[in-house]
Order: C-alpha cells, then sequence, then structure tokens
C-alpha cells in the first residue's frame, strides 16, 4: 500500500505518494553488501594517509583490510548466485534519478578476483615496497586503486563508470611513479597522455549518450536503446565507447602505450596494472556494447574481429622479440587483450563465457607473472634475457610454478589458459569465422614459442661465467604470493567447471539483461 505523505500548507492538505519516488522497504544489510567494498577501500586509503608517517602500520592494515575485502566480495558473488542481480542507490531515491549500485554475476566474480590479487600484492609489496615508497604513499594509492576498479565492476551509472575509472587512473598515476627514477618518469608520461585521451573520448561518449537518451543509468539505456535505434547515431556513440574502451585495454592500434610503460614502475605495480587495470577496459566493452548496444556491437563486429586478430598476433610477436622480462610480459598482455576482444566480436553466449573466463583468469594469471619474473630477476641479478641462466639449478621449485605459469600463459593444457582459448576457438569456428580461430591459434603458437625461449634462457641454460651476481634466494615466505596464485591457476586448469559454470551465467546477463533491469526497475518502478 502506498505510503501517504500529508502536507499543511495554507490551502487543503495534499497528499504525496512517496513510493513513486522513493524505495520504501527497510534497507537489510545483504543490500550494503553492494557498496561496503568500494566505502572500505576508500575508508582505509584515508586512515593510511593520516597515518602518513607511521608507515610500519601501513602493510598490516592493508593487508588485513583487502583481506576483508575479499570477504565482502565474496559474499556479494554468493548473494548473486543466489538470488541474481540485485540494485542498491544511493539516497533511496528510484532510478533512473537515484544513483545504482548494481551486482550482477559480471561485476561480482571480476571485483573478487580483482580483491584476491590486490591481497596478494600487498602481501608481496610489504617485503617490496621500501621505507620510501611507503612515506610517498604505496598503500593508499594502493587502496584507492582498488575503490576505482572495485567502483568500476558494481556502478550502474554509466557516468559513474567514468567517474571510477578517473578515481583508478588518478591513483595509478601515483603508483607509476613510486620512486621518481628517469624511467618512470618518462613511462608514466606516456602512460599518462594516452590514458587521458582515452577518457576524454569516454567523457565525450557519455555526453552523447546523455543527449540521446535523456539518462545515464546503464538498465534504462538498455531498455530505451532498441527502440531509439532506428532515429539516433547509435553506431557512432558506439564506435566512440569501443575506441575509448579500446585504448584502456591496450588493443591494437592504441596499444603502443602499455610496452613503454609497464616495464618502468616497482614490478608489484607492473602486476597490478597487467593483471587488472587493462581488464577494466574489457569490462567495460562487456557491460557497454554486449548489454547496452548489442545490435550496434554486431554491426561493428567485423572492425572488432580486425582489431583482436591483430592485437593477439602482434601481441605475440612483439614478446617474442623482446630481451627484457617486463617487456615480454607487456606484450604477453596485449596479445591476451586480442583474444578478449575475439570473444566480444563474436558474441555468441558461448564466446562470451569465454571471454569472462578469459579475464577473470589472465587477473590472476599476469598478476602471478610479474611477480615471479621479480623474483627471477632477485635470483639471478638481471631482467633480460642475455643475462640470466642456470636459475633452475638455483631453485627448482620455483622453476617448476615458473613453468607452470608460462605453460598456462601459453594456453598448453591442462593448465588453466587453455580452456577459455579453446572456448574461443570453439565459438570462432561455430559462426564460420575460420580466419579469426586461426589467428587465436597462430598467436597462442607463437606465445608459447617465446615463454618457452624465455624457460629455457633464463632457467634451463647453464648460467654464463660473467652473469650478474644474484641478489636475493628463493626461500622462505617471499615466494607465498606466487605459490598462492599459482596454485589457484592449476586448481583451475584440472578443475575448470565451477569457473565455466558461473562464466556461463555471467554471459547469460550480459547477454539476456532482463534479470539486470528488474533489479534495477522492480515492478511499479518510476521510469
Amino acid at each position: 500500500m502506498p505510503v501517504q505523505l500529508l502536507l499543511t500548507a495554507s490551502g487543503p492538505t495534499a497528499s504525496v505518494d512517496l513510493s513513486a519516488a522513493l524505495v520504501m522497504q527497510p534497507t537489510t544489510f545483504a543490500d550494503w553488501l553492494i557498496v561496503l567494498p568500494v566505502a572500505l577501500c576508500i575508508g582505509l586509503g584515508a586512515v593510511l594517509m593520516m597515518i602518513r608517517h607511521q608507515t610500519r602500520l601501513h602493510a598490516p592494515i592493508a593487508i588485513a583490510g583487502f583481506a576483508i575485502l575479499v570477504g565482502l566480495d565474496a559474499a556479494l558473488a554468493w548473494r548473486v548466485a543466489s538470488n541474481g542481480p540485485f540494485t542498491m542507490v544511493m539516497g533511496r531515491w528510484l532510478p533512473p534519478f537515484g544513483i545504482a549500485f548494481t551486482a550482477d554475476m559480471t561485476g561480482a566474480l571480476f571485483a573478487l578476483t580483482g580483491g584476491i590479487v590486490a591481497l596478494v600484492c600487498a602481501i608481496h609489496a610489504a617485503r617490496d615496497i621500501d621505507e620510501s615508497g611507503r612515506r610517498y604513499g604505496f598503500y593508499p594509492f594502493l587502496m584507492l586503486l582498488m575503490a576505482g576498479v572495485t567502483g568500476a565492476f558494481l556502478t550502474g551509472d554509466i557516468f559513474n563508470l567514468y567517474v571510477w575509472f578517473e578515481v583508478l587512473l588518478v591513483s595509478s598515476f601515483g603508483l607509476i611513479v613510486l620512486g621518481s627514477t628517469r624511467e618512470q618518469i618518462d613511462g608514466a608520461l606516456k602512460y599518462a597522455i594516452l590514458n587521458l585521451i582515452g577518457t576524454t573520448l569516454f567523457l565525450i561518449a557519455v555526453g552523447y549518450l546523455y543527449a540521446i537518451f535523456g539518462t545515464l543509468n546503464m538498465a534504462d539505456i538498455a531498455m530505451k536503446s532498441t527502440a531509439v535505434g532506428e532515429t539516433a547515431p547509435l553506431v557512432t556513440l558506439a564506435s566512440l565507447f569501443t575506441l575509448a574502451f579500446a585504448m584502456k585495454a591496450a588493443a591494437f592500434p592504441v596499444n603502443f602505450w602499455l610496452p613503454a610503460s609497464y616495464h618502468t614502475p616497482k614490478i608489484v605495480v607492473s602486476a597490478l596494472f597487467g593483471g587488472l587495470l587493462t581488464k577494466v577496459g574489457i569490462y567495460a566493452l562487456l557491460r557497454v556494447m554486449v548489454m547496452l548496444f548489442p545490435v550496434q556491437r554486431e554491426e561493428l563486429s567485423f572492425v572488432i574481429a580486425i582489431s583482436a586478430a591483430l592485437t593477439m598476433i602482434l601481441g605475440a610477436m612483439g614478446a617474442l622479440a623482446q630481451n627484457d622480462l617486463r617487456r615480454m610480459l607487456g606484450y604477453i598482455v596485449i596479445s591476451g587483450i586480442g583474444y578478449m576482444m575475439a570473444g566480444i566480436a563474436i558474441g555468441t553466449q558461448a564466446a562470451l563465457s569465454g571471454v569472462v573466463f578469459y579475464a577473470l583468469n589472465s587477473i590472476v594469471l599476469m598478476t602471478a607473472l610479474y611477480l615471479a619474473i621479480g623474483h627471477t630477476a632477485r635470483l639471478g641479478g638481471a631482467w633480460t634475457l642475455s643475462g640470466l641462466g642456470g636459475l633452475y639449478a638455483k631453485a627448482p621449485w620455483f622453476s617448476a610454478m615458473v613453468l607452470a605459469l608460462f605453460f598456462a600463459g601459453a594456453g598448453l593444457p591442462p593448465f588453466s589458459g587453455f580452456w577459455p582459448k579453446a572456448m574461443l576457438t570453439k565459438s570462432a569456428i561455430d559462426i564460420g569465422a575460420w580466419w579469426l580461430a586461426a589467428a587465436i591459434l597462430v598467436a597462442g603458437f607463437i606465445s608459447t614459442i617465446a615463454l618457452a625461449r624465455a624457460f629455457l634462457l633464463c632457467f634451463w641454460r647453464p648460467s654464463a661465467g660473467n652473469a650478474p651476481r644474484a641478489v636475493a634466494d628463493m626461500k622462505g615466505p617471499s615466494l607465498m604470493p606466487v605459490a598462492v596464485l599459482t596454485a589457484l591457476i592449476i586448481a583451475v586448469g584440472f578443475f575448470p567447471e565451477s569457473l565455466m559454470k558461473l562464466s556461463e551465467d555471467a554471459a547469460g546477463t550480459l547477454g539476456d539483461p532482463s534479470a539486470y533491469i528488474r533489479s534495477v526497475f522492480p515492478e511499479g518502478a518510476l521510469r
């Protein structure tokens, strides 16, 4: 029964039905799960800034905070898996006027995976980041970065997607220049300029979108996009979004900024950037192009597929040409973006399942690979293939972990990288895109050669007599972060069914957003 509000004025009493504008049901604790992860990161970031001079407390507070974040994200994913998408609006105003946070399976899975790698990187950073790095704000920047990333995954408003992009971009600037070396400043400049261009394109597209639809709520846009498709220039709008997010994700031909910048910061920062930040661009492409503009995605599918094929193959060839391990992984990241772009171009539910599976796996895998080559450089005293050798004899167990990660990165069975590549290849064949399936296989073959070459030269080849002196031993708790991520990679490789099922559920919500829309606009809500 609608709630009535009686307003007494000089004239007759007026009756206002608040249920037409506000959410009248009490907010349950479970509803707060959707905003608590963001609030936690912002709150702890502020706390760390207030105690910025007590740097010995930064690591334990951050690690405890990220452990709580993983718990909150896991509870959020469990609720979505059990009850479907749900929405919480700020100020209790009904959408599209109220700013919405909406969690579906895609957003919840991305947020949970991001929280896991952030926790692992915070543990690694306790040994990797020195007093100077902590004093200049590594952990507050890391908290702010995760607030932006998590907010981007959970927002239901496209302008706030832009806002969270800005939050993570500002914090990433701080992380990439930490250390203030000439190389870092040069890499940060390239990173900043290209990302600011992409962000500007994103903002222009958002303004264009509001002019067309008169709303920024994603569920509202998803309902209206089909109706206005005949009269509005939605292909132009979709092209702007695709270009902006392709720059964020480092897809061809706007990918040259990534290998020029990701090798410059601390290795734990490179791990977060390579593992997590590029996937925010892929997530945005899934959300906007698949859920909001499916017809326009279909019209642009061939262009996206061409970009995907070139990204895959040129990224793999770039990795094969590198001598520096960090640059090699930068090109492996780029090649992986191509696989996910290929799935978006195909657009079937099976292909989108492969994209989600690949993205979640890549977040964990690329983070683990960057952390592993950081240990490799400490063990061998160099970052280059020409300067390393004989590492298997020094650290056989660590070498075995790196080999497992390289197998997963190459997409070889039975490791986790094999399954999403197989899903994407089959999806391409199913729609008759043989050339795209061939590109996936060729890129995978070249990546296998690049990673095999790196392992043979760094680990299997005998150490040269003039090799640089090793600067660390690989034993004790320092290997725990890499070991945890490697165990996850191996477990998913041998038991992929659960993640496949979750990825299929996520793809189903993207392809058919009716449940997402119902969570935002329940029956009787104002539209």
